[in-house]
């Protein structure tokens, strides 16, 4: 036990030093982390909130029933599934029910995401892939190409998802998929507490189907959930989770979801999502006026992804770990059209959302831009990077983890 605690020591010690800008993390209230270690961990719950099939069960189906319903709400939709311990169950789920082994499935090519479930989950032996991909000149999606690939391909599913720093048109991509007779998938993991907040377009109003991480924008725990306004899909995704994927959900884990889309309608929720997407365009802009390329040329959300081999001529991994090394968190990330391996890299993603938890805003921020801009530009001066990392370790310690979040 005592080893076990120690290594958790450390990682909490590390989690107050450093700078976070890891696109997939954010930290979660007391309230979410307490729910997650409470009594609900040695209950066993086996079936969904409308059924009764196990005598131990008792009133945790209205533990379901509360998460059920708080997500309908944030979300604006009619049906939620929370029992997906993640959101690679939640998509399988999803391909489950809507498609046959061989079908054809139209995806954001996966340069702009290497972090997805998609093309490792499914791709290998499943299902027929094919992309659509970003302008080469602005970076962003051309919805008339789009259309062009989707009418020449018949997809039976077209999926929306990807790290794309920029607004989604889901009412656009909802005219694609029916002027080819495809269902819409879109996940939204990494926007979703944005579009709980009412500061992006909701998909549920055009997609077939929405999945998402609780984690990352939402600040919720680890785990997944799928949304549809069909009655018929819910009742098959209902089964393909609980019987065919991956059997007894966590009932602490879908406890904790419902804090977090409680949490999720505050007015201090909205308020968090916006200081985010402030705090992205002034780092957005610092690095950019630092000389480094910014892909999309700006962020409408939470992330900003760098081409880290153009602005400083060095590889993705490894700005990654010079970054690392003075206290800032990042992600290595393909950029469109990147002649390198999704191993290596040619950029850095960067997120906003677990620091303006903390606290930071844009002065913060500014400085951040500074110090990767400093670093990046300095990577082999020994003295520059050490006075660096004592300027990390500054900021961190005037915005400690502390029992709420913000």
């Amino acid at each position: 036990m005592d080893l076990i605690f120690n290594v958790i020591e450390k990682e909490r010690k590390k989690q107050e030093e450093t700078i976070n800008l890891v696109s997939s993390s954010n930290y979660v209230s007391s309230s979410v982390l307490n729910t997650l270690g409470s009594i609900l961990n040695n209950s066993i719950y086996d079936i969904y909130h409308s059924r009764k099939s196990h005598f131990l069960n008792d009133f945790l189906g209205e533990v379901e029933n509360i998460a059920i319903e708080y997500a309908k709400k944030v979300f604006d939709v009619k049906y939620a599934n929370v029992q997906p311990d993640s959101k690679t169950v939640a998509n399988m789920a999803v391909f489950n029910t809507l498609l046959n082994k061989d079908d054809k499935v139209l995806s954001l090519n996966l340069e702009l995401d290497k972090h997805s479930s998609f093309d490792y989950a499914f791709n290998s032996d499943q299902y027929n892939f094919t992309y659509f991909s970003v302008d080469k000149e602005t970076n962003q999606i051309d919805y008339e190409m789009v259309r062009k690939i989707a009418l020449k391909e018949r997809p039976k599913l077209i999926l929306v998802d990807g790290s794309y720093t920029r607004k989604l048109d889901f009412s656009e991509f909802k005219d694609i998929a029916t002027s080819c007779g495809a269902y819409l998938l879109v996940d939204i993991s990494n926007i979703a507490g944005l579009v709980a907040a009412g500061l992006h377009q909701n998909p549920c109003k055009y997609a077939d189907v929405v999945t998402l991480t609780t984690n990352k924008t939402l600040r919720g725990p680890k785990g997944g959930l799928i949304l549809t306004n069909k009655e018929w899909i819910i009742k098959k995704i209902d089964q393909s989770v609980l019987y065919s994927l991956q059997g007894k959900p966590l009932i602490n884990v879908i406890a904790a979801k419902a804090i977090c889309f409680k949490e999720a309608m505050k007015s201090e929720f909205v308020s968090y999502q916006k200081q985010t997407i402030k705090n992205a365009k002034i780092l957005s802009d610092i690095l950019r006026l630092e000389g480094f390329k910014i892909i999309t040329n700006g962020t409408d959300n939470h992330l900003i992804l760098l081409d880290v081999k153009k602005s400083v001529n060095m590889t993705g991994k490894e700005a990654e770990k010079i970054l690392n090394d003075i206290g800032i968190l990042c992600n290595k990330n393909m950029i469109p059209y990147d002649p390198t391996t999704p191993f290596i890299t040619s950029g850095l993603l960067f997120s906003t959302s677990a620091m303006t938890t903390r606290g930071f805003k844009e002065k913060e921020f500014l400085e951040v831009g500074k110090i990767i801009a400093t670093c990046l530009f300095n990577s082999e001066n020994k003295e520059i990077l050490e006075d660096l990392k004592k300027r990390v370790s500054n900021l961190c310690e005037n915005f400690p983890i502390g029992e709420e979040v913000n």
